[in-house]
């Protein structure tokens, strides 16, 4: 198996399935067996051979019913028109933990910057795990493929294929010639990087806010198109709101939480002062209708928690507390902090973190009863 394969699965959370994702190094086809069924990476019937990421998509409940799964590959000798020659099929089986009903342990990583290391070790000093959350800019940027391995080099120390990742995009990740190849690499919904997800008890919603300037900024030489793109993402808000009783008000939800790498409550200093019509929107309608508890950032490159009465700033419209959960010192020795979660029925735990293996600092989002 180490032949084709350089990592474990990764095993992402998309709306109410989970995509099952893994670098191969040599052509092969790839399909995954829970209970007794079969998921293929296939294009309309058509297996798949050529992909650097094989990717397959899998109920959750049947996945979390299972708990474990099996990866299946088969080598491939020589592909042809007639008569492909290719060899027997290699297995692996994995275990998976669902998420529990309560103490759930989630660890935040984002603006890694192509740092492997140190943001393990970060997450290590937290401890146990039952979800993991990439939250952009994991890479420095799209220039080379290779560097979207560190998200599956990340996931796989990690997780070890046995539990859940929620991935989002950051600003980064859209800068370089392979960008426009990103979601062949990650995670996607209908190819689209924000989507909804649900794992456990826990709703989530992710918006990706594109590039952090105006698309007309000299910086992207017109190679970006954010604007429509946001623009997008409030229609899919919005239908999200309309769909309530499947999304963030299904049975069994008790937390809800948004995950963003930009934290686009906060109105930053220009050229990054963008999209505050949208922004604003985005605000209200979480606000008035999702209500989260805990908004889950990066790209700032600090450590804070932001109360909703911070109204200097939260400047686009307070929507519950928001937790910028991510630093990196790019200087030798290299120093990167990350942020833990623990999701309680009473309250959510924000526990910081860095690669030196210290807890910064502790506090408690103490919840509102969801009747009130």
């Amino acid at each position: 198996m180490s032949n084709y394969f350089k990592h474990t699965p990764a095993v992402f959370a998309v709306d109410k399935n989970y995509q099952i994702m893994m670098p191969c190094e040599k052509s092969c086809f790839f399909f995954v067996k829970v209970g007794d069924k079969f998921y293929y990476d296939e294009s309309n019937g058509i297996m798949c051979s050529r992909n650097k990421i094989h990717k397959v998509e899998v109920p959750a409940d049947e996945l979390d019913k299972a708990k474990e799964y099996t990866v299946c590959i088969r080598p491939i000798i020589i592909r042809k028109a007639y008569f492909s020659k290719t060899k027997k099929v290699l297995e692996k089986t994995y275990k998976f933990y669902p998420i529990p009903e309560n103490n759930v342990r989630a660890y935040h990583i984002a603006d890694a910057h192509n740092n492997i290391e140190e943001p393990i070790k970060a997450a290590e000093a937290f401890g146990n795990i039952d979800f993991l959350i990439l939250n952009g800019d994991v890479i420095e940027d799209s220039s080379n493929p290779k560097n979207f391995m560190n998200i599956y080099v990340i996931g796989s120390r990690l997780t070890k294929g046995e539990k859940p990742i929620v991935f989002s995009r950051g600003n980064h990740d859209l800068r370089g010639n392979f960008a426009e190849k990103f979601a062949d690499f990650t995670p996607t919904h209908l190819g689209n990087t924000y989507y909804s997800f649900r794992l456990g008890n826990i709703w989530g919603i992710l918006l990706d806010c594109g590039e952090d300037k105006n698309d007309d900024h000299e910086e992207y030489g017109h190679s970006v198109a954010c604007h429509v793109f946001r623009e997008r993402q409030s229609d899919f808000l919005k239908k999200i709101i309309e769909n309530k009783e499947n999304e963030y008000e299904a049975d069994g939800v008790k937390h809800i939480v948004v995950i963003s790498h930009n934290a686009f409550v906060h109105r930053y200093q220009p050229p990054f002062d963008i999209e505050q019509d949208i922004f604003a929107e985005w605000s209200k309608l979480l606000r008035e209708n999702v209500k989260p508890e805990v908004m889950i950032c990066g790209h700032a490159h600090e450590l804070n928690i932001y109360y909703p009465e911070n109204s200097s700033w939260n400047t686009n419209g307070s929507i519950c507390p928001v937790v910028i959960g991510s630093t990196v010192m790019k200087k030798k020795p290299v120093y990167f902090a990350g942020c833990g979660y623990v999701f309680n029925d009473e309250n959510i735990e924000i526990v910081f973190t860095d690669s030196n293996g210290e807890t910064l600092r502790k506090e408690q989002l103490h919840l509102e009863s969801k009747t009130s």
